[in-house]
């Protein structure tokens, strides 16, 4: 029998929560002017209007068209345009070209996005109780899929905006804040079998799951990120000119494109500046290194004569520690000093391949592409950053990205063994 309070009582939670997200989305785009929502710098990065409409379309799809035989698309054409990877969907806009779309316009994908709300807020009092328990995790899914897009809304933004040479800055209010030095320590970890993975009622992503037995080490941690001027000390020791620190591939790459430097950092009159997404600054030495590869994480290791920490090293950690740091809510948009803290500044890179865990089962139907198809050829990177929203971050997130990419707020954290 279903308890009809406990279901309303979820029902108005879930309605201020979806409200809410929905809304944070929106704020971030406040402080764009029309003509920055169409940008698409490289093809990794999407234009702001293609993330709003495409979370608005994820509810379209996966929510109202699922529920509700009767409904009806704000346009029918929208499905090609804002799908992003969901091929059992059907077609889609390429993704290199998503900055080609002048039409639907800025106010139009607004007005998309009010069509949805409103449908959905109907809905959500309308379904029927046996459909609850379905629905609501649909939602949440769906939620968590837009506040991922709000840390990817902002990644964008910071990316479409430093191609630019006037180097505008998304939000020159931003406040700027020194870092103080804080000498690293190193936290002894004792070996032996452990379980990590996702085992509560809570929301998790299907890549999170099942829970499962792994075997540690004994390994050390540091207490606080590498920083810009641990960093420095790495470029100067002509550490993007030593073959020997780097894995084959990041040799190649680093070459081919000419890296010598962290993503944002710029040499002018002999010091070094970053862009942020408070405009050009100049390089703090305290701060944690922001925006490097994997490749350049693990050749700073390795130069350093330690190692990045498996994800099991840092997942171990995380469950003992409260999900608090310099993430969204703090309204920093810039990594500060991660002294103590295991949460937000950057992501952090770990050694660990980004693979099914024993026992994974994707989702069912289309949502199944949503982790699963995406398990190879990446790495994964753990602990959250200055713009992940803090709702949205616990212990067993694992977030992953090719090991090439440098547009996300990545760093590193030292490890070695015992």
């Amino acid at each position: 029998m279903i308890d009809m309070s406990t279901q309303t009582t979820e029902r108005d939670t879930l309605l201020d929560n979806y409200r809410k997200v929905r809304r944070d989305t929106e704020l971030i785009c406040t402080k764009l002017d029309i003509d920055d929502y169409q940008i698409q710098s490289i093809a990794e990065t999407s234009p702001p209007k293609w993330h709003i409409a495409h979370v608005t379309w994820f509810f379209e799809e996966f929510v109202l068209s699922y529920f509700n035989p009767d409904y009806k698309p704000f346009d029918s054409r929208f499905s090609f345009l804002f799908n992003s990877y969901y091929e059992t969907v059907g077609r889609m806009q390429p993704r290199p070209k998503r900055g080609m779309l002048s039409r639907p316009t800025v106010e139009e994908v607004y007005r998309y996005r009010h069509y949805v709300n409103e449908h959905m807020l109907s809905l959500a009092v309308d379904i029927n109780e046996n459909l609850w328990n379905e629905f609501s995790s649909r939602v949440i899914l769906g939620l968590n899929h837009e506040q991922q897009h709000q840390e990817l809304l902002l990644m964008d933004i910071k990316h479409n905006f430093a191609v630019n040479p006037l180097k505008p800055a998304y939000n020159p209010q931003l406040i700027s804040k020194t870092s103080e030095h804080t000498a690293m320590k190193w936290i002894d970890q004792s070996g032996g079998v452990t379980e990590i993975g996702h085992h509560s009622e809570a929301f998790a992503y299907d890549n999170e799951k099942p829970r499962h037995q792994v075997l540690l080490h004994d390994h050390q941690l540091a207490s606080r990120l590498v920083t810009n001027e641990e960093y420095l000390a790495f470029m100067d020791d002509e550490g993007y000119s030593r073959p020997e620190l780097w894995l084959a591939d990041g040799w190649s790459l680093i070459n081919r494109e000419g890296w010598r430097h962290p993503l944002y950092w710029e040499s002018i009159d002999g010091e070094w500046w970053l862009f942020t997404l408070g405009g050009m600054r100049k390089l703090e030495s305290h701060e944690p290194v922001c925006h490097v590869s994997y490749y350049e994480a693990d050749a700073y290791a390795r130069w350093s004569g330690k190692r990045l920490p498996t994800e099991e090293e840092i997942e171990t950690i995380l469950t003992e520690v409260d999900v608090e740091g310099n993430l969204l809510n703090h309204n920093v948009l810039h990594p500060l000093s991660g002294n103590g803290q295991w949460y937000g500044d950057v992501w952090e890179w770990t050694s660990s391949a980004y693979g099914p865990y024993p026992g994974f089962q994707p989702l069912d139907g289309s949502m199944g592409e949503y982790n699963g198809k995406f398990m190879c050829n990446q790495m994964v990177l753990r602990g959250g950053c200055c713009i992940t929203p803090q709702h949205h971050m616990r212990a067993t997130y694992r977030n992953f990205f090719y090991p090439h990419d440098r547009w996300s707020f990545a760093g590193l954290r030292l490890a070695g063994d015992l």
